[in-house]
């Protein structure tokens, strides 16, 4: 284990320097923030899919491939479906607006006082994507070493928190794309083709399993409907993901830059159930699916093969983690803590900007990292996210970009109706149930249409200063304007 040990050490003492180098660049908020606005399509493309494919595409991945076949592949593909849609359809017209959150855009929008509401729900679902990532250290860790729980926790929480806080985006950036290297070819080219071989070949597999694991549709038409709703969906909309989008250094990077990245989103999919079905073959009675990766990683490839892979395992971890961070961070302090104060919402300097981001992230960290060492399940923490962004958001940010009928006053109400409506279902039907979503997304939908028409329209210099956001005049200058990743 030695070698692997070497690799795993040194890809970690990589992540650090990563963070120390980009704390050099990043100067100014935008520079922090969002990385100036600067990204090419290579590094755009990589840095993106590298976020949205986290722990809960790799491990619960090939722990759903395990459970179900070919058809584990859903969930991940979905998240591919939703960050497709986001690229081809709106990422253009989120890059040209020019702000740092999904609640400017919405103040934008609607006038100025959607902000801190959808700023506090949609904190609720970065902190909780942040956790999630963060429970999945343990699994990683606890195969690597043997390791305590807790102290797996804090310690990749700690180098997570620390590269993010040294450079912010920058750091982040530069992490991501060295993570999509390593997940690509630690998943895909190595992972992928031995835990092939080492089952027999497809044949064999075929021959070894019944045949629902190889049938497309075998997962249940109503739970590849529930992942829709609540990942593809969930794409559109997170701030974690505009944040990415904000990197871009024209539309154009946006849209085909994510293009890209959504379809390397759909090869990982398959992958990811095909190795699942792999470990099924050899190891058929492990007590969890979650622990087939794992399993399968360290019964099966050679030593050195093993550490580069368990290295893959932990940048998609770090990746979905670290982009949660400063998603949590940002939203904490430009859409919360700014206005509860009363701040004016500009760059007043941008040292003081950068100081201060610096300290949410940190904050944030280290209450995500206490979060995590309390909760144990991560499926329900995710679910959790997912239901309040998709129940209390995807109406009144998509009635936004789409609806011009749409006022504040039924963004509000379709916020405050379909985040309620989510938790009390929750708490009624269960966490892990379908219905929260379902119901709680349809209430949200009422309230805004409803509520839009009985109220008086959104004032037209308000949406003239909105159309002119979107055409990308009007907008706050871009600071150092030089390019970065062609």
């Amino acid at each position: 284990m030695a070698v692997d040990y070497t690799v795993i050490v040194v890809y970690l003492a990589g992540m650090l320097a990563m963070g120390w180098w980009g704390m050099r660049r990043a100067r100014s908020k935008s520079e922090f923030l969002v990385a100036g606005r600067r990204l090419g399509p290579a590094m755009y493309s990589g840095t993106m899919a590298a976020i949205v494919l986290g722990g809960a595409s790799t491990i619960g991945g090939v722990g759903l491939g395990y459970q179900y076949g070919l058809s584990g592949a859903w969930m991940v593909f979905t998240i591919g479906l939703g960050l497709l849609a986001l690229s081809v359809f709106f990422s253009a017209r989120i890059a040209r607006l020019k702000v740092y959150t999904v609640s400017e855009m919405l103040d934008l929008r609607y006038g100025g006082r959607a902000g801190v509401i959808s700023g506090l729900v949609m904190w609720a679902y970065t902190l909780m994507l942040a956790v999630t990532s963060t429970i999945a250290y343990a699994t990683i860790f606890d195969v690597l070493f043997d390791m305590n729980r807790t102290v797996a926790i804090i310690l990749g929480g700690s180098i997570v928190v620390a590269y993010s806080t040294l450079g912010g985006m920058w750091s982040i950036t530069l992490t991501d794309m060295v993570q999509f290297v390593v997940k690509t070819i630690g998943v895909l080219l190595l992972l992928l083709p031995i835990a092939v071989v080492r089952a027999g070949g497809f044949s064999e597999m075929k021959a070894k399993l019944p045949t629902t694991y190889f049938d497309p549709l075998g997962i249940g038409g109503e739970t590849i409907f529930t992942y829709v709703l609540i990942y593809t969906f969930g794409m559109l909309i997170g701030q974690d993901i505009w944040q990415r989008v904000f990197t871009a250094r024209s539309d154009t990077t946006a849209k085909w830059g994510g293009t890209v990245a959504g379809t390397y989103c759909l090869v990982y999919a398959l992958a990811g159930a095909v190795i699942g079905t792999a470990a099924k073959v050899l190891f058929p009675k492990l007590g969890s699916p979650d622990e087939a990766f794992a399993t399968i990683v360290k019964q099966e490839l050679p030593i050195g093969v093993r550490g580069l892979v368990l290295a893959a395992a932990l940048a998609a971890v770090m990746s979905t983690s670290s982009g949660a961070l400063i998603a949590c961070a940002t939203v904490a302090n430009n859409d919360i803590w700014s206005r509860l104060r009363g701040a004016v919402r500009r760059d007043e300097g941008a040292h003081d900007e950068v100081k201060g981001n610096r300290v949410f992230i940190l904050l944030m960290g280290l209450a995500v990292i206490g979060t995590a060492i309390a909760l144990n399940n991560v499926v329900e923490a995710l679910t959790v996210a997912y239901n309040l962004l998709v129940g209390g958001l995807l109406v009144p940010i998509l009635g936004g970009l789409l609806w011009k009928r749409g006022t504040v006053q039924g963004a509000l109400a379709s916020v405050a109706v379909g985040g309620l409506a989510v938790i009390a279902l929750m708490a009624s039907y269960g966490i892990l149930a379908n219905e929260p979503v379902y119901y709680g997304l349809l209430a949200s939908l009422a309230a805004y249409v409803v509520v839009s028409l009985v109220t008086k329209p959104t004032d037209e210099a308000v949406l003239a200063a909105w159309r002119e956001r979107l055409a990308g005049r009007g907008a706050p200058a871009v600071e150092e304007p030089a390019t970065v990743g062609a």
